[in-house]
């Protein structure tokens, strides 16, 4: 008969190595996600700035289509409102 103790150790030193391995893995997958969480955050933050900055261009241009209007328009628009 196989004693206890002869396979005990191996058995617990496996258990180990296979708990480390484990943690590698949960820890390389931790990190996949944290890159693509990243990488979403940046690609929304780009879309956001784009959007911003498109906005302020349509802004800015409508600002000055206003200011190169004749200066009679813009005293009716006034005493109209």
């Amino acid at each position: 008969m196989i004693e206890l103790k002869s396979i005990g150790t191996p058995l617990v030193l496996m258990a180990a190595l296979m708990a480390v391995s484990g943690c590698d893995q949960a820890e390389k997958t931790a990190q996949t996600m944290l890159n693509q969480a990243a990488e979403s955050a940046k690609q929304a933050i780009d879309e956001t700035n784009k959007a911003a900055q498109q906005a302020l261009h349509s802004a800015n241009q409508e600002l000055s289509g206003k200011k190169a209007t004749p200066t009679g328009e813009h005293s009716k628009t006034s005493q109209e409102i």
